[in-house]
């Protein structure tokens, strides 16, 4: 792989042994030193009294995540490359975060990226040691807070690429949020050159929906998952069971319909 999204490399040709795991394989691939955990750390903005749309959060965060991967400072000789690549050396880890007032200005002096969609404002860090997060970061609170869901609009027919959240698992916001990052990364290393470059152009932007459970289970992958790519433009996010959901669960399907 070459180009921006090769720093990526690592991720992608992981992607097809890791979706025919079995659940048990997955839980065991787990185990690592906690000194040398590492994530990407992603605050999202959420005031008190204006809380923004959850719909437009998910939004926002799928874009972060894959714009501070693929930004020209990720890539060999820039500065956060050896951030970025020994964190996808490993596992994908990402943790949400909430932030308001003070607390989130203060966030925008940490190396990384925001992004505003609609209501939201997220912003994604550049990934480090779980054990050296910056205290500005650190003392953000992670669990205790949620969004309700809403009800957008179904994507337009080529409208570009679409995350769709597992109807049947409940997630949080923050677990969501970090899902649909995992799901445009993957992305990103699956996309032609070109239709890579067309996305960058739109600041990565994407469509995040709740199907129904009858399509979610139409768009699942087969146990081939470089079929369901090349025939359907369908990548699965498997979560490793870290946080909230069980080892191995498929959480978000990414799908490029543009051809």
């Amino acid at each position: 792989m070459t180009g921006p999204a090769s720093v990526l490399a690592p991720l992608r040709a992981r992607y097809a042994s890791w979706l025919t795991l079995s659940q048990d394989a997955v839980a065991s691939s787990r185990d690592e030193d906690p000194s040398t955990v590492r994530a990407m750390q992603m605050v999202m903005r959420i005031e008190r009294t204006e809380p923004p749309r959850r719909t437009d959060v998910l939004e926002a965060a799928a874009a972060a995540a894959v714009a501070v991967c693929l930004d020209p400072r990720s890539q060999p000789g820039g500065n956060w490359h050896d951030a970025i690549a020994n964190w996808v050396s490993g596992h994908i880890r990402k943790v949400a975060r909430r932030a308001r007032g003070a607390h989130w200005a203060a966030a925008q002096e940490v190396p990384g990226l925001t992004v505003a969609v609609g209501s939201a404002e997220v912003r994604a860090l550049v990934p480090g040691l779980v054990a050296e997060v910056p205290k500005v970061i650190s003392r953000l609170q992670i669990s205790g807070s949620d969004l309700p869901p809403d009800d957008p609009e179904p994507p337009e027919e080529g409208s570009g690429p679409v995350l769709w959240v597992n109807p049947e698992v409940p997630m949080t916001v923050g677990k969501a949020a970090a899902q649909v990052g995992h799901g445009t990364m993957l992305l990103a290393t699956a996309l032609e050159p070109e239709r890579l470059e067309q996305w960058a152009a739109d600041g990565y932007r994407c469509i995040v929906r709740t199907p129904t459970v009858e399509r979610w289970r139409e768009l699942l992958p087969s146990a081939d998952p470089a079929e369901a790519w090349q025939r359907r433009r369908v990548i699965a996010v498997r979560d490793a069971g870290f946080t909230e959901i069980a080892p191995g669960t498929i959480t978000v399907l990414a799908e490029d319909p543009a051809r």
